[in-house]
């Protein structure tokens, strides 16, 4: 049965893998956070980092800068406006981040193998749904 506190344990686990990895890595939580969406998101304006990360664009610049610094991204001018920069990613994962991320993924993927059709897109609705929650719940930052 879903429990509040079943689904409290399990946010809190997540949490606390992510925070874990990226210390791993020598990574803090926001430059983790911000490689992680300029991987799965793909090129974006400092701005629209900032506003996905609910940061500041100064302290997102910060984030950049470091990350620029480590080799995981690089600005680009953008083709479409050169006045414009885009944050790539660039493909490169921190050193043990892959084997660390495996260890957790294999077990879900063969939970999510043995899955029927039905329960799967189950899953994926819940997956769709929870995102859309937290992202509209979440607090509007000022900019600040």
């Amino acid at each position: 049965m879903i429990t509040p506190q079943l689904y409290r344990r399990y946010l809190a686990a997540v949490v606390r893998f992510h925070v874990a990895a990226a210390e791993s890595c020598g990574l803090g939580p926001t430059d983790y956070q911000a490689s992680s969406l300029l991987d799965i998101e793909g090129p974006m304006t400092t701005g629209q980092l900032a506003e996905r990360l609910g940061l500041s664009p100064s302290a997102t610049t910060r984030a950049v800068d470091r990350l620029v610094t480590l080799g995981l991204a690089e600005r680009v001018p953008d083709a479409a406006d050169r006045r414009r920069v885009l944050v790539h990613h660039t493909g490169r994962i921190p050193d043990g981040l892959a084997e660390l991320l495996g260890a957790v993924q294999r077990p879900i993927a063969e939970l999510i193998d043995g899955l029927n059709h039905t329960e799967r897109a189950a899953l994926a609705a819940y997956f769709a749904a929870a995102t859309d929650a937290f992202t509209r719940a979440a607090p509007q930052t000022d900019g600040a």
